[in-house]
């Protein structure tokens, strides 16, 4: 018997050490991936207490005639497993969900509810944002007609789609009376049709561990107060003209520099250092800051009691205003709970654009006015004390091999801050992209057992390091995800065991927790 027993023993022990063996290969074992993902103090946290590191893009549609959903079937979704998503930022439309004054879209909705399982199916989270561009269906996609008051104004269209919000009155005159809260043909005003409809959608998704929050409104543009940005940068940029060269330009010359494709791009020069680039572009700071607290928190306030009535479970996302995209410090501040104290469960979800964006000098970005406008969104979530998620960045479209440069220097300040992020956005052309392949497609600490202190990615030597605390108390794995595990050096691993994705060389590499926790380290080589 006791021989018996001794084999038993013998064998277990045996099982144990197989399956720590280097690079062994199976299926993903489930365990190691969470099914939850929340927020505690300034960290994404998983439902084994580990820190999580938000790695995604945005899915959606923008089409009326599409339904305003993406085409595509399961395969994206398993897909976007295999390429290292864990999150997906899904485009919801307002004009899709409200076609009429409170009546809600069921077959839309069970069209969403589709895209959540088949993501849910790949291990993936999703947050289900309320995209809006010049506000309306009327314009380009968001509010429905009849929530769009534009009182007969123009719309007038520039050489960028996003000019309109400085140059269309209709579209200006809309945002107007939603921040006014001006009531629908139903005399129910326009922001609290928006705010039942985010309860609405509470409701549905309340229980739902898929979806990890609502990104409450895209981009929020202040309305007619925003033409006034116009002549503030003109001016600014007028005053450090004059403090470089002591030539004084008028306003019609400041104009006319702006327009000329060449005179623009020198200018966007003169701006590309980050003194001056913070010169001109802080002087936005006491316009933005007078909307956001005026109009735009009041907004997410109400939206927030709306869904905390039916929904105490899932992440709040707050956008900055559309300025906030460029650098220009934000104003907004946690929502609160009923009884006054702050939501616990908030997360400041800031997009980062350079001035170049959707033109086709992409590629142009500038470094230092990039690393600005990160700079600026760290601080805003060091302030709020909230984890931080860039829910939109990149954009560099057919850009494929001329941006590769810029996006690995966004990437590195990503990882720098350790900010989660949704690049904006998926096509079915993206992963055939150079960009995406050398440099989205990376290795990252999607679970990380502790502190997160640091990550990189160095692109040039084809290394990854990594540093954290580990966690004295949690016996969860630390799991990096890897793009292709057969160009892993081999020594890497000998600590380690890998787990495949199925039907791909990717995977997550398994880093188990030391005996006593503490400071650990990470360093990959990829042959």
């Amino acid at each position: 018997m006791k021989k018996f027993q001794k084999l038993v023993v013998l064998l277990v022990i045996a099982v144990v050490l197989a399956s720590c063996k280097n690079n062994t290969k199976t299926a993903v074992d489930n365990t190691i991936l969470p099914s939850s993902i929340t927020v505690k103090g300034n960290q994404f946290v998983d439902d084994y207490g580990r820190q999580v590191i938000l790695n995604g893009v945005n899915v959606g549609s923008k089409n009326k005639q599409d339904g305003y959903i993406f085409q595509s079937g399961p395969e994206l979704y398993a897909k976007l497993k295999k390429q290292g998503v864990n999150t997906i930022r899904f485009l919801i439309i307002w004009d899709g969900l409200e076609p009429e004054p409170g009546v809600y879209n069921e077959d839309y909705l069970k069209e969403i509810d589709q895209r959540i399982a088949w993501a849910a199916a790949n291990d993936i989270f999703v947050v289900l944002d309320m995209h809006q561009d010049l506000y309306s269906v009327k314009y380009s996609d968001g509010a429905p007609e009849w929530a769009t008051l534009d009182e007969g104004k123009p719309h007038t269209t520039g050489a960028v789609w996003s000019d309109g919000y400085l140059m269309s009155e209709a579209v200006q005159t809309s945002f107007d009376n939603f921040w006014l809260n001006k009531p629908a043909s139903d005399g129910i005003g326009l922001q609290d049709h928006y705010a039942n409809l985010w309860q609405h959608i509470a409701k549905r998704y309340a229980d739902n561990k898929t979806v990890i929050g609502y990104d409450i409104m895209n981009e929020p543009f202040p309305g007619s107060s925003g033409v006034q940005s116009t002549m503030v940068l003109l001016g600014a940029y007028g005053q450090l003209h004059y403090k470089l060269t002591g030539e004084v330009l008028t306003e019609e010359q400041l104009g006319a520099m702006w327009m000329d494709d060449a005179s623009r791009m020198e200018a966007l020069e003169v701006i590309s250092t980050t003194e001056n680039y913070d010169f001109v572009i802080s002087q936005l700071f006491d316009l933005v800051h007078a909307f956001e607290t005026t109009n735009l928190q009041p907004m997410y306030q109400k939206v927030s009691n709306a869904i905390r009535e039916v929904d105490t479970n899932h992440i709040l996302f707050l956008e900055h205003s559309y300025y906030g995209n460029t650098g220009v410090a934000s104003s907004i501040e946690c929502v609160t709970l009923a009884d006054g104290s702050p939501d616990p469960l908030v997360a400041y979800a800031a997009h980062g654009y350079d001035l170049v964006v959707d033109t086709e000098a992409a590629a142009l970005a500038a470094t230092a006015r990039v690393a600005y406008i990160f700079d600026q969104i760290n601080k805003k979530g060091e302030e709020l004390k909230m984890p931080v998620w860039v829910g939109e960045w990149g954009a560099y479209y057919d850009n494929s091999e001329s941006v590769i440069p810029t996006a690995i220097s966004s990437m590195n300040l990503i990882e720098a801050h350790l900010f989660g992020h949704a690049y904006w956005s998926y096509s079915h052309e993206l992963d055939t992209m150079a960009f995406f392949q050398k440099v989205l497609l990376r290795a990252y600490p999607a679970f990380t057992n502790g502190k997160l202190i640091n990550y990189h990615n160095n692109f040039e030597t084809g290394t990854f390091t990594m540093e954290w605390e580990e966690s004295n108390d949690n016996n969860s794995p630390t799991v990096v995800y890897i793009p292709h595990l057969s160009k892993l050096n081999k020594e890497d691993l000998k600590d380690f065991s890998v787990e495949y994705i199925k039907d791909s060389d990717a995977g997550y590499l398994i880093i188990p927790t030391s005996e006593n926790g503490g400071n650990r380290s990470l360093s990959l080589t990829f042959e």
